[in-house]
């Protein structure tokens, strides 16, 4: 549906002092006058003062004399001497005009993060310009959050309206009007002072309060702020300052805080949004678009309704090709999605950049489009061009060590239509991708065993992480339940995955297929991600056009019909949000649909690696930080493939459906799948993976392998050990009675195998000792209430429940286990450890002991 644009209503007249009242108001209260002496004829009251002048609008020519240097554009733009005045002509009252702030040039040391760079935006919003009383022309503030369409009789749309006055944030005395012809009967347009708001600061055109918050920007400096530019284009209006603030640095007890001062430059871009808004298309959990939405009083009779629109750009057929869309033919839409590289990105990787942004053609022509979307390099000699532009969307290239890009876009709140978009391209991206490609695939891929790649390898790398950004600004979320729709076997047969892919989508955090042996033979073609089936049909469902449907309600069967029959026919085509901490499907980092088979493969990929990880680190006149950095990435890649069986433990799988689709919603997983999990935890990671430790590479970087092994074993006991994953087994056991994976079940399994010498009574090493403290650690957590855990900043406190009684009979159970097995301990280490941990269980059962 199209959102219908807020309209406020002004007051009429505001209360004005008049001049009697102005002597009234003189007077003070409680005294006394004197009573007038008697006079023979009327007497006049005293002489007032003489006040200031009253001001008011000036003949035209007065205030934009013949110095004024015009910029004509959105809306006129006159600079007289060091007055900025901008002329607005009535037909832009009442539009919607949407504010997009930039960082141009950063201030040096005042980075937070990824957050700080030139390019970063530090502010949106939208605004009316509208013309008050008293010669007088307000900016509003405005929101889409509350919407109603019916203005008839006894329609909401009069009440919406009341409850949502938007607010005024600035007020300018109207210096000069402008008009049609000579009679100066009827003004066209009205000219303000703007020089005081760009010159000084508010939440408008610059940081807004939470982007000063990031940064500790503190007291504006006036003094050493001014204003560089103001340029007016034809959809937009480009002004650009440099600003001051003090810098509020840490603070320390006893210690006044420190102040520096830090500069910016800035570009507030004010883009002109259509006087028609696209047509919306509402949003599906079954198809991975970014939403913007709004509260409906209309469209449920019987209440309110939350109404989600998906983000895209508008891609509509020029007039003349409306009847070769509809016939199936493939168009040019009237304005096609145009990327501009970054002049400052450096030459050999700009073919890569665009060619990452083209990649998407064939996805667009699924949809019905042909050029829709397409990458150039920024003009570099043209004076009107801007890479701050809000009109241009861009890739900006960060000189930043930050190894990472993000994609984020600007949309319009009315419909959902995206604006512009500047894609954040950090330099040391390229030693991320690098590290993930040589941890993923150096044991079958020989050119990955180096620290510095091929050009043609580094740019197609690049390639594959300019097409995932460009996603992201194309309005697609992560779909990290993309790649457990693939077959772990098929990762290995070359002639398939070459020809799939390794995943059906580039959105999904599926990086490089690690499940590839080196016997397989596969090539870079079925190592890389790529824009695969859902990528292309995603697209076709966001921006297919309906010439026939005129309203994003009818719109709705359609798409549902198409969703159904189209998942139904390809289950590739499914999505899996990156929000569900509960579906074993929906992970990053992970391939196939079995993490424990695909976890294996991994594991012999990085076993393979980890002895020459030496040899392939090494640089002349280099130390050994590459071999810490690298053995740090293989031993984070072994955890996430430890991670990815253990989602399966507690797991539910969450399948959105409509009321027209057969089948569950939710379902548990299988307890055969959640043993099959623990037997793999059991076997990779508590029994303790010793071919993780390298005594060489200790003595050259100083890693302490006790140490890394025992955090990958903590993180995977705190996940299981949580009460949100027990509390999943406990409704499972609730649902599905001996069918289900237990909270018992789960516990006696990890007994099993992290207690085996307690039983057997044999020698416990230090690796063995560490993790068996961390398990009645997290044990004892489950039902003794942590100091640290406040409700209030989001920790949890202990309720009566089944897992309070669980773990107490388990923790019972296992300490006098502990105490028996003590007394016959082999050694004198493994003798006192099992007192401590028998005595740690017994103060938490019973402290007054």
């Amino acid at each position: 549906m199209k959102m219908t644009r807020f309209k406020t209503v002004l007051l009429s007249t505001i209360a004005c002092t008049t001049l009697a009242g102005a002597a009234i108001a003189q007077e003070k209260p409680g005294k006394k006058q004197p009573t007038p002496a008697p006079a023979t004829a009327p007497q006049m009251p005293p002489a007032m003062p003489p006040g200031p002048p009253k001001q008011g609008p000036k003949p035209y020519k007065e205030v934009i004399t013949s110095k004024a240097v015009t910029d004509t554009g959105l809306f006129k733009v006159h600079k007289v001497e060091d007055k900025f005045y901008f002329e607005i002509p009535d037909s832009l009252l009442g539009r919607d005009i949407l504010i997009v702030n930039r960082i141009t040039k950063a201030a040096s040391g005042a980075r937070a993060g990824f957050y700080g760079y030139a390019g970063d935006q530090i502010g949106d919003n939208v605004i009316q310009f509208a013309k008050g009383p008293n010669n007088k022309i307000f900016i509003k503030s405005i929101s889409f959050q509350e919407v109603s369409k019916d203005t008839s009789a006894n329609g909401m749309y009069r009440s919406v309206l009341n409850s949502n006055l938007q607010p005024i944030v600035a007020a300018f005395d109207v210096k000069a009007y402008a008009y049609a012809d000579s009679t100066h009967k009827t003004s066209t347009s009205s000219v303000i002072d703007f020089t005081d708001y760009i010159s000084g600061d508010n939440d408008i055109l610059f940081f807004e309060p939470a982007a000063k918050n990031i940064f500790k920007l503190g007291m504006y400096q006036a003094d050493k702020s001014y204003i560089q530019n103001v340029r007016s284009f034809p959809m937009n209006v480009e002004i650009r300052t440099v600003k001051t603030y003090i810098k509020s640095g840490p603070q320390f007890p006893g210690v006044p805080p420190s102040a520096t001062p830090a500069t910016y430059e800035l570009n507030s871009s004010m883009v002109l949004l259509p006087s028609a808004p696209m047509q919306a298309r509402y949003f599906d959990g079954r198809v991975g678009y970014f939403a913007t939405g709004y509260v409906d009083f209309d469209a449920d009779p019987q209440g309110v309704k939350n109404i989600s629109m998906i983000t895209r750009w508008r891609l509509e057929p020029k007039p003349e090709d409306v009847e070769k869309y509809k016939r199936g033919e493939l168009v040019e839409p009237k304005k096609p999605i145009v990327f501009y590289i970054d002049p400052a990105t450096p030459k050999k990787w700009v073919p890569y950049l665009i060619q990452g942004v083209n990649d998407w053609q064939a996805a667009f022509e699924k949809a019905g489009w042909k050029n829709a979307i397409m990458a150039k390099e920024a003009p570099t000699n043209d004076p009107q061009w801007s890479l701050e532009d809000a009109s241009h969307s861009a890739i900006v290239y960060k000189p930043s060590d930050i190894p990472n890009a993000s994609g984020p876009h600007v949309h319009d709140p009315r419909s959902g239509e995206i604006i512009e978009t500047h894609i954040n391209w950090y330099h040391n991206v390229m030693s991320l991708v690098r590290n993930w490609y040589m941890i993923q695939t150096a044991a079958v891929d020989p050119k990955a065993r180096k620290m510095r790649f091929d050009d043609e390898l580094m740019g197609q790398l690049i390639r594959f992480v300019s097409s995932h950004e460009v996603g992201h600004t194309l309005g697609l979320r992560h779909n990290y339940g993309s790649s457990s729709t693939v077959p772990v076997e098929k990762l290995r047969d070359k002639k398939w995955v070459e020809a799939n892919g390794h995943t059906p989508s580039i959105m999904d955090y599926a990086r490089f297929n690690y499940v590839a042996q080196p016997e397989d033979n596969i090539t870079e073609k079925g190592l890389f991600p790529r824009i695969g089936d859902y990528d292309m049909w995603a697209i076709q469902w966001g921006y297919r056009w309906f010439p026939d449907a005129k309203t994003a309600e009818a719109e709705d069967p359609i798409l549902n019909k198409w969703i159904i029959d189209s998942l139904n026919a390809n289950k590739r085509l499914w999505f899996g949000t990156e929000s569900d901490p509960l579906d074993p499907r929906c992970q990053n980092e992970d391939l196939g649909d079995d993490a424990m088979k695909a976890g294996a493969y991994g594991i012999k990929n990085l076993q393979r690696i980890l002895p020459n990880l030496e040899e392939w680190t090494k640089e002349p006149n280099d130390g050994y930080n590459n071999l810490t950095t690298m053995y740090r990435e293989l031993t984070s890649q072994f955890g996430r493939y430890m991670g990815h069986a253990a989602k399966n433990i507690g797991g539910v799988m969450t399948t959105p459906k409509t009321v027209e689709q057969s089948g569950a919603v939710f379902e548990f997983v299988s307890k055969a799948k959640q043993k099959e999990a623990m037997a793999f935890l059991q076997a990779q990671l508590f029994k303790t993976p010793t071919w993780l430790v390298n005594k060489k590479y200790s003595s050259l970087t100083g890693s302490d392998p006790v140490s890394t092994i025992g955090q990958l074993q903590e993180n995977t006991l705190n996940r299981l050990l949580n009460s949100g994953i027990l509390n999943s087994l406990v409704r499972a056991e609730a649902q599905l009675g001996t069918e289900a994976y237990t909270v018992t079940d789960m516990l006696s399994d990890l007994k099993k195998g992290i207690w085996t010498e307690v039983a057997t009574h044999q020698k416990i090493d230090i690796y063995r000792r560490n993790l068996q403290k961390v398990y009645v650690e997290r044990l004892i957590a489950l039902f003794v209430p942590q100091e640290n855990q406040n409700p209030m900043m989001g920790g949890s406190q202990i309720k009566p429940s089944d897992i309070t009684s669980l773990a107490k009979a388990h923790a019972r159970t296992l300490a006098a286990e502990v105490r028996a097995a003590a007394a016959t301990a082999p050694d004198a280490i493994t003798k006192a450890h099992l007192q401590d941990i028998a005595d740690r269980l017994t103060t938490a059962l019973d402290p007054k002991k």
